[in-house]
Formats: C-alpha cells, structure tokens, sequence
C-alpha cells in the first residue's frame, strides 16, 4: 500500500473522520426532520444544541466526555435564556458580550476540555445575538437548545457504549502514524542533500506531534476503568502495544549519532543511503502497524528486514579501514536491528495476541496522567496579571465588545454576529497562533467562497447542491481539531448552499461573510498585538527550566544504575516520559517565537541551540540506560563515573543559573546494593558516551550562562 493510500486509509479510519460524521448526523437530523413538518426554525435552534456540546466532545476517558457534555448541555440552555433576554437592550446585551467573553476565556485554567465547555457556550451566545425572540420564544428557544444539546449527548455516549474500544484503537493509530513520521525524519540525517539543521528543525516539530498524540493514548488508557481495571482481552491489547510502542519511540529518539562526521567520512560510498533506505522501510512497516491498530480489517504482510540489515551489513564490512573506523556504522546496524526486533514484536503480538503478557495488576497507571482540581481557588489565583489565561480573556473581552459596538453602530449586514464568531475562533493565548489562525481564516473564507459560488452557479440541482452541503459538513467537523485551513474551506461553502436553501442570494452572503471576517480578523490581529501581549520570548525560561530539570533527573537515574543500584521500571518510565514532554513543550514554545515579529524575539539561535543540546542529550541518555534495565546489576568503577558525575553537577549549575533550585541536590551515590558484581575498569565503548554526555552537558552549561545575562 503506498503512501498516499494509507494517507487515506488513515483519515477515513480516524476519529476525525468519525466525530465529522456523529456532528453531522446530531446536528442536521433535527433540522431534517423539523422541515418537513415546517418547523424549521425549531429544528435549527435544536441544531444549534447539538453543535454546542460538540465543541467539547474531543477524545478522551468516556467519564471525563460525559461530565464536560453535561456541563456544556447546562450552560447552553443557560446562555441561551441569559441572551434571549439580554438582547432586548443593547446595553445589556453589550455587558453580557464582555462579561460571558471574559469568564468562558478562563475556563482554559482548567485545562483543555474545560477550555472547549467555554468555546461552545460562547458559540451559542453569538448564535443567538441576532435572534429576534420576545420573552416567550427566549424560553421557547432555551428549551429547544437544550434539547438538542441532550440529544447529541446520547448520541455521543451511545456511540462510546457499542465501541468501547474504539476511540482507543484510533488514538493509539494515530500515535504510531505520527511515530512513523519521525522515523522517516531520521533518514533524513543520512541523506546529503538535506541540511543537518533542516533534518533537526523538522524532528524536534515532529517531536511535539508524537507527544500529543502519546498524551491522548495515556488520557484515554490510563483514565478508562474498562481498559485499566477490568481484564479484557482487548484492553490488555491495546496497554500491551502501547507500551512497546512507547518503548520502541525510545529506541528511535537514541538513534542519535555525529551525523555531520558520518557524512564527511562515508558521504561517498552507498553505505548512507542504504542506512537512509533501511530507516524508511522501517517507517513504512510501523506506519501499516498504526494503520492495522485503528483499522481492524486491515491487513498486511509484513516486510522482511533481514535481507535488507544483512545487505548493509555486507556494505559496512566492504568498507574495511579505507574510510577510517567503521564502529560508528556498526553502531547504527545494532540499533537498527534492535528497532526491527522490536518492531516485529508488536506485529506478531497483534497478528497472535497473547494479552496474558500484560501483568492484570496496575502498574500504577495514575501516575502518567495529570489530574486537573477544578475549583474556586484556580479561578482566584489567576485573577492577575501575571496570568497568561487572565491577560487572554481580557483582550477577548474587549476585542469582542469592540467588535459588538462596531456592528451596532455602523450600517451592517445581516450577520454581523460573524464578526464576533471570527474574533472567537482567530484569538488565541500565543500572538503566533493567531496569525497563523487569522492568515487561515482569510484564504480558507475567499477559497471556499469561491468554491460556494462556482458550485450555486454551475449546480442548478437541488438534490446535488444538498449532498455536496453534506459532504462540506463533513468535512468541516472531521478537520475542526486537525487542518483548520481545510475546516475554513468547506464551512464556507456549507453556509452558503445552506443560506441559498433558506432563500437568501448566496452573492450577498458570500460578499458579507468576506467583509465580516475581514473586519474579524483585523479586531483579532490588532488586540492580540497590543492588548496585554505576552511574547513567548518572555516565556521561554519556565520550559527550559523543566527540560533541564528532567534531564537532570533522567542523569541522576543513569549515574544510580551505573553505581549499582537497581532502577525500577516506572521510575524509569515516568523520567523518560517527562523528557519527552518538557522537550516537546520547550520545541512547542520556539516555535511559537520564531513565528512572532522578529523585534519581539531574544537569543533565538541560542535558544535553537539549547533544544538541540538537550535532545541530543536526552537521547544518549537512554541509548546506555535503557539497555540496562533488564541487565544484572554491576558496579563501575569510580574513575569511569566521574565524568558522569561532572556532567551531573554541570546541569545542577545550570539550573541554578536558569533561576531554578534544584529538586534535589547532587550528591555522589555509592550502592547499596549486596551481591552485585563489579566490571572490569577498562569499557572504552561506556568510557566515550559518559565523555560525550560530560561534553554536551558543558555546552547546555555555557548556553545557560549565556541565557541568564
């Protein structure tokens, strides 16, 4: 299957494409239904309930889902009846604009899905802005969208109730397609046609994708008793993949080597482009791996990789001493070898699934998940601002209100409640993500726009004109979380066949709906840009902090084993795992600045060095740590341990440096261990990574020194 088809198969089989087809389902059925009884207007205000407990609805524990749906079925019910009586003085409803603006911006202190709660209450009070409704029909109308709010929350649970499983499998597919992609970066690294900087700067973004993804896989495994609790055959599947899998990520983030050495001494021979083809055959056998994860049905015969290992092999050996010493390529052959075992592993346990393989007990699941307290105390303490959240909903607040008076008081449109949806949806908490929204939202309205307008024009069918609007619907709710350019691209011209439904010119639509976002997005750009601000260059010291802290902490692990002591798998496992998310939030943050206009970022090369430093760090780390685990015990000897030790108290410096004090303080360990063996002084192989480990942690030195001026 080549890559384009998996591609596809990829999307169709996502819980994108199936939450797209669940929105479209709850949200049009009740209009459907009420037109034909001409109650249309009824079946859009139950339409509209639908669409609110949507927002919230993204993956996650089953739990978790329903509780975030029941308070967002209870707040559109009370947004509605709020607003249906707000609106009847402009007054009123102008302090509602800024009072609901600000308080549903704050729900994002509580996390993500909270975060969601609060978009679509604020949805469904722009929606009924323009509602004409005296105080019968605001009572009419809250009933309805409570309705249809309770409606798709049955619809949603039910779902979840006939395939427990699923939303499981298509996260944890989409962790290993991800996974796959950073694996073909790797190949990168060996091809001479691709700058090393450029090979580094997409892998550590790829970084922040794998993360994301391993986070939702822990939220909805971790958090989901069915799966955690209760011993069924496919819930200990699914924690048994997961696991290698997580595993298997460690070996490809160790596969690090001096890549610009390796490319001077063996650029000239074929030997890094069979290394590169290797990498990429690989990717391709763990992406069907996801592909077969979240799709059932699918099959595939896996490739063989030994041929191919022993046929660099064969290379390598060729190579002789005519380029130098070959230990580094035989390095890269090892790890390849040990990625292909552990490759292989996963396929045979999901083409024969021995579940039994999965201890029943729980391996203190709890501990790799973060639990978030909502209460009255987090809302006061970040009524500040210092606040990040704080500072975000206020330029909400008043970029709404403003955006609210503008339309009130100019001769506008017919939908001047789209102004208000537009500086929703483009505002976010980084200025470079509302660039990056607002620069969407423009190309996304004039393409589709056209595209709305060609179809209205050239389609004169009713019946076709209704099933490409499906189809736009679909498309819009499958990519809402995913390519928001694409979402843009296909509302447009939903709403545009829907209005041409509803008898109103598409031409004077289309036209009003430019101009609105427009005016929308040019609110949006000039708050976020001057109202309370907060650069990410001004934020960048708190992850940098917990990057080096973890890394501290996963050295600490490295020196404790190395001195004898035994190191427990989920100690090991909850290091590794914030390694992996403080590296991607500090590569999210840089990011994030380098998007920003260039007189508001500060030391970005510097910066870009440091992430860089401690992924290579991290990632030499677990290539002598991980090899460990299983291994008896064995003492090193104290001469072999010190640069280790160096390295330790090197990063301890460079935390305080960074202005933080670290968790614990370095002291030399000795084991304690009885009846370990001690190894012989002489590993030159150990003696130059401990050395390479000292050496990069002096560079993460003088960068933090250079930081803290």
């Amino acid at each position: 299957m080549n890559k384009r088809v998996r591609q596809v198969s990829y999307f169709l089989f996502s819980q994108y494409f199936s939450d797209g087809l669940r929105i479209t389902l709850s949200v049009l059925l009740p209009s459907l239904v009420m037109a034909q009884f001409g109650q249309l207007p009824t079946g859009m205000a139950m339409s509209l309930g639908a669409l609110n407990v949507s927002v919230c609805d993204s993956p996650g524990p089953v739990m978790h889902r329903r509780n975030s749906m029941l308070v967002a079925v209870g707040l559109g019910f009370l947004v509605t009846l709020i607003t249906g009586f707000a609106r009847m003085n402009p007054y009123t409803l102008g302090l509602e604009v800024l009072l609901f603006s600000f308080l549903f911006s704050m729900f994002s202190i509580y996390g993500n899905r909270a975060g969601l709660v609060g978009s679509g209450a604020l949805l469904v009070m722009i929606l009924i802005l323009d509602r004409p409704l005296d105080a019968a029909g605001v009572i009419r109308e809250s009933l309805l969208v409570l309705t249809g709010s309770l409606w798709y929350t049955v619809i949603s649970l039910l779902s979840s109730q006939l395939q427990p499983y699923r939303l499981a499998q298509q996260a944890l597919g989409q962790c290993i397609h991800e996974m796959a992609k950073l694996m073909a970066l790797k190949a990168d690294f060996y091809t001479m046609s691709i700058p090393l900087e450029d090979s580094y700067r997409r892998l550590i973004a790829q970084q922040i994708a794998v993360s994301e993804k391993q986070d939702v896989v822990r939220e909805v495994l971790f958090k989901s008793r069915r799966i955690v609790a209760e011993s069924t055959r496919t819930g200990r599947l699914l924690l048994l993949t997961f696991m290698d899998t997580v595993d298997l990520y460690e070996q490809i983030i160790a596969m690090y080597y001096d890549y610009s050495d390796i490319r001077e001494r063996f650029g000239k021979t074929d030997v890094l482009t069979i290394i590169s083809r290797l990498i990429r055959e690989l990717s391709t056998e763990l992406d069907h791996v996801g592909l077969a994860v979240q799709s059932p049905l699918y099959t595939s015969d896996p490739v063989t990789m030994p041929p191919l290992l022993d046929e660099l092999k064969r290379n390598i050996d060729a190579l002789g001493d005519q380029e130098g010493s070959t230990l580094v390529l035989k390095k890269v052959l090892v790890n390849l070898r040990t990625v292909s075992q552990r490759l292989r592993t996963i396929q045979n346990n999901l083409a024969l699934p021995n579940p039994d393989l999965v201890r029943k007990e729980d391996p203190e699941y709890g501990r790799f998940v973060s639990h978030q307290e909502i209460d009255v105390e987090s809302l006061q303490e970040n009524l500040t601002l210092d606040s990040s959240a704080f500072r975000f909903s206020i330029r909400v607040a008043l970029a709404m209100l403003l955006g609210f008076a503008l339309t009130q008081f100019l001769d506008y449109g017919h939908h001047s409640y789209w102004v208000l949806l537009t500086i929703s949806v483009i505002l976010k908490p980084a200025f470079s993500l509302s660039k990056k929204r607002n620069i969407e939202r423009m190309i996304g309205t004039l393409v589709g726009g056209l595209i709305g307008v060609f179809i209205l024009t050239f389609v004169p069918n009713k019946t076709v004109q209704f099933g490409l609007m499906v189809l736009f619907m679909i498309g819009t709710y499958s990519t809402q979380r995913t390519y928001y350019i694409a979402m843009v691209i296909c509302v447009t011209p939903f709403i545009l066949i829907l209005f041409n439904f509803l008898g109103v010119s598409y031409l004077g639509v289309a036209e009003e709906r430019v101009l609105d976002t427009l005016l929308g997005g040019f609110i949006a750009f000039v708050t976020g840009y001057l109202l309370f601000p907060q650069w990410e260059s001004e934020q960048l010291m708190k992850p940098m902090q917990d990057v080096l802290n973890a890394n501290v902490r996963y050295v600490q692990l490295l020196l404790d084993s190395l001195s004898g002591q035994r190191i427990g798998s989920v100690d090991y496992k909850l290091a590794r795992k914030d390694v992996y998310v403080t590296s991607a939030n500090l590569s999210a943050a840089f990011e994030r600045m380098v998007s920003e206009p260039k007189h508001k970022q500060r030391n970005e090369k510097l910066i870009y060095e440091f992430v860089v430093l401690n992924h290579i760090l991290s990632a030499n780390i677990a290539t002598i740590i991980s090899a460990r685990l299983t291994s008896e015990a064995v003492v090193y000897p104290a001469s072999l341990l010190r640069p280790i030790k160096r390295a330790l108290f090197t990063l301890t410096e460079s935390q305080r440096r960074l202005g933080k004090t670290a968790d614990k303080p370095f002291v030399e360990t000795a084991s304690t261990e009885p009846n370990v063996s001690s190894s012989t002084p002489d590993d030159p192989q150990l003696s130059e990574q401990l050395n390479f480990i000292h050496q990069i942690s002096s560079d993460i030195g003088k960068l933090a020194e250079r930081l803290s001026k």
